[in-house]
């Protein structure tokens, strides 16, 4: 399932990196992608355990920039 997302707050072009490195780590996360420039985060995860994938998303974030809040876009 894709899902967009804004990134309130992403003011850094190397935690924009960052961010999405960690978050393709994340077991459920297909693909994440970063954009600094839009400050948007495209997702591809799985159905299975979306709530759950996604609140390790926002520790993601929170981890490399507690300013940056995730937003659906």
């Amino acid at each position: 399932m894709k899902k967009n997302y804004r990134l309130v707050g992403l003011d850094c072009a190397n935690c924009a990196a960052k961010m999405e490195r960690k978050i393709n780590t994340i077991k459920g996360v297909n693909e994440a992608v970063v954009n600094f420039m839009t400050t948007k985060l495209i997702l591809d995860i799985d159905d299975e355990n979306s709530e759950e994938i996604l609140e390790n998303v926002k520790k993601a974030i929170q981890d490399v920039d507690k300013d940056v809040e995730m937003k659906r876009a």
